[in-house]
């Protein structure tokens, strides 16, 4: 009797990560993989997109650093416990130019080397809130910075530990927000108003 090879059975989470691949999903949306839960968002708002303008013209004038900013780039991190790898879009995604990250990189790139990435909540708050703010922890990503539009906040976690950001400065739409080394300026929120 001769014994047949198998194949292993693909795990749940292979399976989860080849249907997130295989999306197509409309023009404009975007499909993130956060924490073992595929999460579809419609094209933003000219708002959602004011915000981030005004963040990336501030970074671009004021930082101490040249920087490099990318919307919407997507980047691979590690996942929450037995889950499949985090594919999250940031609204932006900040690099010290000198370091060139976005050349070349793959549509799903790692996070080595990004400064900070920025949220600007909308249809699912939620996700910027908690489960991005956790994967962009897990990837040790040193700044997060959370505009928060319901609450009209902006918030900047810092210190990355044990999948969390330990430290957090939250202040009102109007406060300037210290960006530590290597931005070293004030990003001031009163356009946000």
């Amino acid at each position: 009797m001769t014994a047949m090879a198998h194949e292993p059975m693909p795990t749940h989470e292979d399976i989860l990560l080849e249907g997130f691949l295989a999306l197509e999903t409309p023009t404009g949306f975007r499909a993130e993989l956060i924490e073992g839960e595929i999460v579809v968002t419609p094209p933003t708002d000219g708002d959602h997109e004011d915000y981030l303008s005004i963040i990336g013209r501030q970074v671009n004038r004021a930082s101490a650093t040249d920087m490099q900013v990318s919307g919407h780039k997507g980047l691979l991190l590690p996942g929450a416990d037995d889950q499949p790898a985090d594919h999250v879009i940031p609204d932006a995604t900040i690099a010290p130019l000198a370091r060139r990250l976005f050349r070349g990189a793959a549509p799903w790139m790692p996070s080595d080397g990004v400064s900070m990435v920025v949220e600007v909540t909308s249809t699912q708050p939620r996700n910027d809130r908690e489960g991005k703010r956790r994967a962009y922890a897990r990837a040790a990503i040193p700044l997060y910075l959370l505009v928060d539009r319901d609450k009209s906040t902006v918030t900047l976690f810092t210190e990355p530990m044990d999948g969390d950001y330990r430290a957090a400065n939250c202040l009102p739409f109007g406060k300037p927000v210290p960006l530590p080394a290597p931005f070293s300026f004030d990003l001031e929120t009163a356009d946000f108003l």
